[in-house]
């Protein structure tokens, strides 16, 4: 009888340690300087694995970090505040200005979507905010707006799935004119959630529907503990630190502290690990094997690079070597073997960034239908071993962009894969412990890298980063210095230590990733490294009292993440935060002072690119703009036909000299379109497009994949040109392209 695609669903549930080491308050409670820990616990972590409990067939595996174990506990002890909890638990006619200028700027901090919108008293709140501005709401707000404020932050984050309990449900009702003792009430339900996530964990574990694993200590890059050296094997020639940071002793200690505060609260050894930002390196091997751990996950960038196989797609998505990578690997280690899966990461980015735009259904289909394709390919290549499908993924966040939380989409894709005979859903140790791993790499060629790119690029090699690690070496060349200083008899300083060694500062330093927080990091990261000095009684560097680098506002910055815009032309902040983004008029020079558009977004999915124009104020298309916006799209490296372009007056300069392939022509009059591909003979055929335009506040462009007929992993350069009937008027961004990878 043939196999089943055998399936493996890993999710990873983490959050840094926000906890501040030097808060001076009591040992009963402690200072954490955000909410995370509070607000996800109370929307992700159980919910997740009490849906699963209803399909018992579905076997799954949830990575729980210790650093995030640690803090829940501390919130349902009591003695957790941070300072978002500290005001919601305030007499509003306590509230003094400052709290409430911090409350009007950071109790939306939700997606608005899906947890502010679906309901009405909040969003009455928030569009106020947005369009009357928070001067306004300083000025005209009364103390029940800020009571109402202070207990939907907390309502908007407590899952779906607990709306049936009695008090939830009256809140919901209710709506408005929260008392102070709502909030208590609102404060208490939270705790209860959190009290119910580690025990239904360890529950469907012992049941054998779970595996639960776990990762080093407080989340760090072990690799680059082992050797900061280590960024340069993706990048030959990436800038490092100026000083080696070459710990490799610390490795094994993050990998003790998570060993046994796993048995501690869940009464067996772990048996999967979860490298940090699925880092691996031949360095952090032996120490994992040597500790007990029997398997772990990584990426298939990082399976790519060690096998020298650039996983290619076809236009489906769907692997064209998919038996290189739906296997188990040994890896041979000096202290025994080590099974290692890889993700499919184009399935995992999916769930994770794209499936959230999709109706729910939809989306459960979509990624059913990707896995019975698999599953024919198996059927196809029969192979004595089966194929093992790894999705891994963080299992908090993308959950804030789908409705309800993901509870439809999940339901839907359980419902369907409970009645799939040809796909099973086991956990890891399930798989290897059947089927061996027979494929072997060895220790030493295992490529080091992460899941980005199969690189170190997020955590070092950037100033900002080689600074924070610069910091980071001194700090530990300090507590080295201090052979007495053992974790025994100065357990802060070595707490400090482990806290500091975390990804998340290395993360949100310098280029790439930003948030509302950036400078709570910076200060967070500095006050651990300050612990280390102070447990050891030695002066602070001054260094460490200013911030690690300067948080403003960046006018010109590449993508930071998948977006999901909805197409309405009004230009929603939060549909663009982490788009790319070029200042225009005014920001360039004087050849631009006098431009009508002001800025240009760009971004991509899985499934559109996007891009939204910002006009200044009172500008009208066919008066104060060409009517006309054309976007032209070459793909360098790639034979294919390509046109110049199709405009007369076209100054004869690059770039508006090159040849393109693809050519959408926007009427910005009557927002209709017009799309060709470049033919033989430097002609241009009409073809049919999906793209979505609207104009209101902005413009802003939805334009499927589907539509330019590209392989993943294809490089594109964009171009944007005014024109008035068929003459060309100008072009942005000036003496430059826009840079797009398809997903």
């Amino acid at each position: 009888m043939p196999h089943p695609l055998y399936v493996a669903f890993i999710w990873h549930q983490h959050q840094p340690l926000y906890k501040s080491p030097d808060s001076g308050i009591s040992v009963s409670r402690s200072k954490y300087r955000l909410p995370w820990v509070r607000l996800h616990g109370t929307k992700d972590y159980l919910d997740l694995v009490l849906m699963l409990e209803r399909y018992p067939k579905l076997h799954q595996t949830v990575n729980l970090v210790p650093s995030l174990i640690l803090q829940l506990e501390d919130y349902i002890a009591g003695t957790a505040f941070d300072p978002y909890l500290e005001a919601s638990l305030m007499p509003v006619e306590q509230i003094n200005h400052q709290q409430r200028e911090f409350i009007i700027q950071h109790f939306f901090d939700a997606n608005h979507h899906t947890l502010i919108d679906p309901h009405p008293r909040y969003a009455q709140l928030y569009q106020q905010r947005q369009e009357k501005g928070q001067a306004w709401c300083l000025t005209n707000w009364q103390e029940q707006d800020y009571g109402d404020l202070l207990a939907w932050h907390n309502l908007a984050w407590i899952d779906p799935l607990f709306w049936d309990d009695p008090e939830i449900a009256t809140w919901l009702k209710q709506g408005k004119d929260f008392t102070l003792s709502d909030r208590q009430r609102i404060y208490s339900k939270q705790r209860q959630i959190l009290s119910r996530i580690i025990p239904q964990h360890r529950k469907m574990q012992e049941s054998g529907q779970l595996e639960v694993t776990t990762t080093p200590y407080t989340h760090p890059i072990l690799p680059l503990l082992a050797d900061t050296n280590a960024g340069r094997v993706a990048v030959p020639n990436m800038a490092l630190p100026l000083q080696q940071f070459q710990w490799e002793e610390d490795i094994p200690r993050h990998l003790k502290k998570s060993w046994n505060l796993y048995i501690d609260r869940f009464g067996c050894a772990p048996r999967g690990l979860w490298p940090s930002e699925q880092s691996v390196s031949p360095e952090i091997l032996p120490y994992i094997s040597k500790q007990g751990f029997k398997w772990i996950c990584s990426d298939e960038a990082v399976l790519g690079w060690t096998v020298k196989n650039f996983f290619h797609r076809d236009g489906a998505g769907n692997l064209q070597e998919p038996a290189l990578l739906y296997r188990p690997y040994r890896l041979e280690t000096p202290s025994g073997d080590l099974a290692i899966v890889f993700r499919d990461h184009r399935l995992s980015d999916l769930i994770g960034f794209t499936y959230s735009a999709m109706p729910p259904k939809h989306a459960a289909a979509d990624l059913v239908g990707h896995l019975q394709a698999i599953a024919k390919m198996q059927k196809d290549h029969p192979t004595e071993q089966p194929w093992l499908v790894t999705i891994a993924l963080d299992g908090e966040n993308c959950w804030e962009f789908y409705p309800e939380d993901g509870k439809p989409f999940l339901e839907a894709l359980y419902e369907t894969l409970e009645k799939e005979s040809r796909i099973k859903l086991v956990t890891v140790s399930e798989f290897i412990e059947e089927f061996p791993a027979t494929a072997t790499i060895k220790a030493d060629e295992l490529h080091s890298g992460s899941w980005v790119d199969g690189s170190f690029t997020t955590w070092i090699g950037d100033p900002a980063k080689n600074r924070a690690w610069d910091y980071l070496t001194q700090a530990r060349q300090m507590l080295a210095n201090h052979p007495e200083a053992t974790e025994e008899n100065n357990p802060a300083a070595w707490e400090a230590l482990y806290a500091a060694e975390g990804s998340d500062w290395f993360w949100w330093f310098g280029e790439g990733h930003s948030s509302n927080q950036d400078a709570i990091f910076d200060q967070l990261f500095r006050e651990h490294l300050c612990g280390i000095y102070r447990a050891l009684n030695e002066p602070i560097p001054s260094y460490l009292k200013q911030p690690v680098e300067a948080h403003e506002a960046r006018p010109d910055h590449a993508p930071e993440s998948f977006i999901h815009p909805i197409i309405n032309g009004k230009g929603d902040e939060q549909d663009w935060d982490k788009a790319g983004r070029i200042e225009i008029g005014g920001a360039r020079g004087t050849m631009h002072n006098s431009s009508p558009i002001q800025r240009l977004f760009y971004g991509v999915d899985h499934l559109n690119f996007y891009l939204r124009l910002d006009f200044k104020t009172g500008i009208q298309p066919g008066r104060d703009l060409p009517p006309d916006l054309n976007l032209l799209w070459f793909y360098p490296g790639k034979t294919m036909h390509n046109s110049p372009l199709p405009l007369t007056d076209v100054p004869d300069a690059a770039p508006l000299n090159y040849a393109f392939h693809h050519h959408l022509e926007i009427n910005l009059l009557t927002e209709s379109i017009q799309f060709q591909e470049a033919v033989e003979n430097n002609q241009w055929q009409n073809r049919s497009s999906r793209a979505e335009v609207a104009l209101d506040n902005c413009l802003e462009l939805a334009i499927p994949w589907a539509d330019l007929q590209v392989s993943p992993d294809y490089p594109l350069r964009l171009i944007l040109v005014l024109s008035d009937e068929g003459r060309f008027s100008s072009y942005l961004p000036e003496n430059a392209l826009i840079s797009i990878e398809v997903p």
